[in-house]
């Protein structure tokens, strides 16, 4: 049975590892350069640990499997990175992580989660529309969701299609 709970310090290098692992399917739908790309820093996953938004999923073994890094952009509950372990995939974990983060929310009064994802990859853009993500148009964006696009525009993340999405948190408001 899985189990989510607040990242540890000691774990910001597996997390590293399970992003690493999660982007190598990217090789298989002609996104190499998004396969090859280097994991988040350590200093980068020390900013979400040290601000209490980094949970992990684990089995009994305690090790975590996948993870979830959020921030508070523009109203939202902000999905700033969620990967599963390609070895774990299949088993709804990503979707675990994210009720979990719609708890969260909940409590923090906050009524939307939003991410920014790829249009058409699989396991992306339709994955999350399954789970209630609607595309949030350009001119509903408010200033920090402006700048996550512009910084990947600027890593060079548009070479394929991107979108904005947004769900709502149940029971919140």
């Amino acid at each position: 049975m899985p189990r989510i709970r607040t990242a540890r310090e000691d774990e910001l290098p597996l997390i590293r590892e399970i992003e690493r692992a999660s982007g190598a399917p990217f090789r298989d739908v002609g996104m190499a350069q998004i396969a090859d790309e280097e994991p988040m820093s350590l200093a980068d996953l020390t900013h979400y640990w040290s601000a209490g938004r980094a949970w992990v999923v684990t089995f009994d073994d305690d090790v975590p499997v996948g993870f979830l890094l959020a921030e508070p952009v523009d109203g939202h509950l902000h999905i700033a990175q969620i990967s599963v372990h390609p070895d774990a995939a299949g088993q709804r974990l990503g979707s675990a992580l994210i009720d979990y983060l719609d708890r969260r929310a909940a409590e923090a009064g906050v009524d939307e989660l939003s991410l920014t994802t790829y249009l058409d990859v699989p396991w992306n853009g339709p994955y999350y529309r399954t789970l209630g993500f609607a595309e949030l148009p350009e001119a509903e964006w408010g200033e920090g969701l402006r700048a996550i696009r512009r910084m990947e525009r600027e890593a060079g993340l548009d070479t394929w299609p991107r979108l904005v999405m947004v769900r709502p948190v149940p029971g919140a408001g």
